[in-house]
């Protein structure tokens, strides 16, 4: 689809009129007109003023010239799975998975293709093959290849350790020992729990990245335990395969 035809499907989906519309970024009626006509396209603020009102990236509002990917572990990003700046706004060269709130996730390679891996392996697809791949292919990132530029300086890697030392000082019975604390986003973890009052109801939103991992009960066979936290909460749960019969342990603030 063009600019044009984009623009006025979104708006007509989101049942703006084109007043209404001109008044939420700033431009005239005219304006409007001009660009669902494809006489003109937005400057670059009103872009970024239309992607934040419409949840779509820039890419997506111009017609998806481009196939963006991940600049740290190379995946093909879609609107959905894009990470956000401190603001909300998308940052269109990551995934929510890798910068999530203004933050890079990973500061270690080795441990990003452990991750990865994970996800790759197939039965035409080895583990080995997954790894040669990636150790060729995420130094070419623009991630990887800015590092000493990017990075924090292990910032955040230092706030995994001092968490996970929280997580495990909860001496939860059962649970085995938290080694890492890998990116997770919260619409694939978000799970209803049941009340005592006999509500159901979720903890997590669905669009923010959330620290987290999923562990093997040392007593109970097939019975996992989920861990979940950020820098307000810590939440252990466990659940059944598929994630059935979540049972709530302990939501914590910190």
């Amino acid at each position: 689809m063009s600019t044009k035809d984009i623009l006025l499907e979104l708006r007509t989906k989101n049942g703006f009129s084109q007043d209404e519309l001109a008044e939420k970024v700033f431009v005239t009626r005219q304006a409007v007109s001009r660009w669902e006509n494809g006489d003109t396209v937005p400057n670059t603020e009103t872009l970024k003023l239309l992607s934040n009102l419409y949840n779509v990236s820039i890419n997506t509002l111009l017609g998806s010239p481009q196939k963006l990917i991940c600049q740290c572990c190379g995946m093909p990003l879609e609107d959905e799975i894009i990470g956000r700046n401190k603001d909300g706004s998308m940052n269109e060269e990551y995934c929510k998975w890798c910068y999530a709130d203004g933050t890079y996730v990973y500061s270690d390679m080795d441990n990003l293709i452990d991750v990865c891996v994970r996800n790759m392996v197939n039965e035409n697809f080895s583990e080995e093959q997954a790894r040669t791949y990636l150790k060729i292919e995420l130094p070419k990132l623009n991630y990887w290849k800015k590092y000493d530029e990017l990075s924090d300086g292990g910032q955040f890697e230092e706030f995994k350790k001092k968490l996970i030392d929280e997580i495990n000082d909860l001496n939860i019975e059962g649970m085995p020992k938290v080694e890492s604390l890998n990116a997770l986003v919260g619409k694939y973890v978000n799970l209803e729990y049941r009340l005592p009052s006999g509500m159901r109801t979720k903890f997590l939103n669905d669009e923010t990245t959330y620290l987290g991992n999923q562990l093997e009960s040392e007593i109970v066979p097939g019975l996992c335990f989920g861990v979940l936290a950020n820098m307000d909460f810590i939440l252990i749960c466990t659940y059944e395969a598929e994630g059935e019969n979540p049972e709530l342990l302990l939501y914590k603030k910190r």
